[in-house]
């Protein structure tokens, strides 16, 4: 598996308008809209996004990272024969396809491919 970067990191709370609000005006975040996205997204300069969500909105966890991958598939198949809790479906949105893992230390964790450089 090829390790690219991290490209995402995520909160899920009650929250969400305050926070949304907060990235936005006070942390000076650019929103941004892409379909399949069920969040409010932000676009760092760097190219990558912050994402903040309702509650269960990313799935089985509170906070997520994502790391950038050139082969989901096969990054996939490389986590799950090494006994990694992986989700088997690749899900994907207007940019990304991503999917969620469990690591050792019982967080959730992503790994999320680019469809376009």
């Amino acid at each position: 598996m090829r390790i690219l970067g991290i490209t995402f990191a995520g909160t899920a709370t009650a929250a969400r308008p305050e926070m949304a609000a907060f990235v936005r005006d006070v942390l000076g975040l650019t929103p941004a809209h892409v379909e399949g996205v069920e969040a409010d997204l932000f676009q760092l300069p760097d190219g990558s996004s912050f994402a903040v969500a309702s509650p269960e909105g990313m799935g089985r966890t509170e906070r997520s990272l994502g790391f950038l991958v050139d082969d989901i598939d096969a990054a996939v198949r490389e986590l799950a024969a090494a006994g990694a809790d992986v989700e088997a479906q690749i899900a994907s949105n207007a940019r990304q396809r991503y999917t969620h893992f469990r690591a050792p230390d019982g967080h959730v964790y992503e790994l999320v491919q680019n469809l376009t450089d």
